[in-house]
Formats: structure tokens, C-alpha cells, sequence
């Protein structure tokens, strides 16, 4: 198991993700289409794009997104259908949690929906509460935000609660 953090060459494997995960339960969006066209701007606009490969296949994967000082979006999180079940889940979520850590973030933000109720749970366990509940007038899929707080980082400049997987910036 490998966390790659924007890979260009996962771009493709980010997208045909997300599609996968969001035309189970919804549709896409016209934000969905602008992201395909150019997932890589997330980089350039200082977010981070996180693929996780088991055996040389990417089956997970996520973005995080600035948004304002202090403050990252967590953003189309999404495991392959096949391996879902498995705790690759988990093993994101912390992952970027910690990128979001060293990126500078202070507070990590997510956009999801009530029908998603694994995910729901997952970001429940990690800490995120929800801070608005009902529809949203950005995303249509979207019926809660959810908000953590990021424990602070130690004077070694390590926070105490990262996981230790194997990454490739």
C-alpha cells in the first residue's frame, strides 16, 4: 500500500474514481466536469491531491482543497467499489488529514450527504461534527457540512496522531 500526493500521472485514476463513487448515488455536477477537465489545478491553487495504490492499482483517493486561511476542504474522497469495506477508507482519511496538517490548515471542511451513512461514520470517528444540515446553495448533492479541528502540531513539528504509511510525494 502506497500514498502518492499529487501525482499527475493518478490525475485520470482521481477522476474515473470520483465519477465511479458519485454516478452510484447522484449525478454529476457541472463542478464534477470542470474538475475532469483539470484535476491538477488543485495543486496549483495549493490543495493536494492524495491517490492510495495497493499492488501497483489506484483504489483510493482524495483532494484537499484551500479554501481560506487555516482552512482545507476535504473533497471527493472515494474508494473503488471493490475494495470498499477493506479500511482503505480510514487509512486516507488520517493520511490527509496529515497532509492537511502540513499544508497549514488549522481546520479541515467537507461537503457530503446523509445517504452516505459509512462515510458519514468514518468522518464521525476522526472528529468532524456536522455545522450545517440541509440542502446547500452550491452543491445539489450536498445536505451536510462537516467540520474538524486539527489537534495542534508538536514542538518536534510532527503531530502526535499521524499514521506512518508509506508515501511518495
Amino acid at each position: 500500500m502506497r500514498i502518492h500526493y499529487d501525482n499527475e500521472q493518478h490525475a485520470a485514476d482521481f477522476i474515473r474514481l470520483n465519477e465511479a463513487w458519485i454516478g452510484e448515488y447522484f449525478r454529476l455536477e457541472e463542478a464534477d466536469r470542470a474538475l475532469a477537465r483539470d484535476p491538477m489545478r488543485i495543486v496549483r491553487e495549493g490543495g493536494s491531491i492524495l491517490t492510495l495504490s495497493n499492488r501497483g492499482e489506484v483504489i483510493g483517493a482524495c483532494a484537499l482543497l484551500r479554501e481560506e486561511d487555516g482552512v482545507m476542504q476535504l473533497a471527493r474522497m472515494a474508494v473503488a467499489a471493490g475494495e470498499r469495506g477493506k479500511g482503505w477508507g480510514r487509512i486516507l482519511l488520517a493520511t490527509a488529514l496529515q497532509r492537511a496538517r502540513q499544508l497549514g490548515a488549522r481546520r479541515v471542511r467537507l461537503f457530503s450527504n446523509t445517504r452516505l451513512g459509512a462515510a458519514i461514520h468514518l468522518y464521525e470517528a476522526f472528529g468532524f461534527r456536522a455545522v450545517h444540515r440541509g440542502p446547500h446553495p452550491r452543491y445539489a448533492r450536498c445536505n451536510i457540512v462537516m467540520e474538524c479541528e486539527l489537534p495542534p502540531v508538536e514542538a518536534g513539528g510532527t503531530p502526535s496522531t499521524d499514521p506512518a504509511p508509506e508515501v511518495e510525494a
